[in-house]
């Protein structure tokens, strides 16, 4: 993917990346200023910040940020509010890496491929990736014996996989979904004079 830069209305020049659709996972570049984009780096550490704390932070009103933020929600930069849950804190003891490769990549079985994972409540994540493997996976279970039954699930509703691999998860050395986008912030109030 190519990185685009955007300049914004004060001169500040930003990179920003968002789904063009719902259904489409293509990225496009949306302008962003300064104030977006620390209000962006602030809210993906923390989405608990009440509207007053982040004004204080970026130097606007309380409803000003309020609005930014329903825009960059209704324009797909923000995905979604969540909270991240420790997977063994919910009896999920095991992790695991799977990577999936199919016997031959018709279409039709890699898109009900791709439905059905959105599906599996034991799959947290799953990606279409370039190289040795067609799909990853991060697949949790609560011990060795459910993981197993997933797999077994999995071969035997999608037939044509030709080979699963897994790579259990020894320690969770780094976890999470932050951007690096504070020198983004950063460089537009060194950019933009603020």
């Amino acid at each position: 993917m190519a990185n685009s830069v955007v300049t914004t209305r004060d001169g500040s020049k930003l990179c920003a990346w968002t789904a063009q659709s719902k259904s489409d996972e293509r990225r496009t570049a949306i302008g962003l200023d300064k104030i977006d984009a620390h209000l962006l780096d602030l809210v993906q550490r923390n989405n608990r910040l009440a509207s007053e704390q982040l004004s204080a932070m970026v130097g606007l009103s309380a409803s000003g940020v309020q609005r930014r933020l329903k825009r960059l929600r209704a324009e797909g930069v923000i995905e979604r509010d969540v909270s991240i849950i420790r997977p063994m804190a919910v009896g999920r003891q095991v992790t695991a890496l799977v990577l999936i490769t199919f016997e031959r990549g018709r279409l039709e079985i890699v898109d009900n491929f791709k439905q059905a994972m959105r599906k599996m409540t034991d799959v947290m994540s799953a990606f279409s990736v370039a190289g040795q493997a067609d799909f990853v996976l991060l697949v949790t279970a609560t011990d060795l014996e459910s993981y197993e039954d997933f797999t077994k699930r999995l071969a035997g509703q999608h037939p044509n996989i030709k080979r699963l691999e897994t790579m259990i998860v020894l320690d969770r050395i780094k976890v999470g979904f932050t951007l690096p986008i504070a020198f983004v912030a950063s460089a537009a109030y060194s950019l933009g004079g603020s």
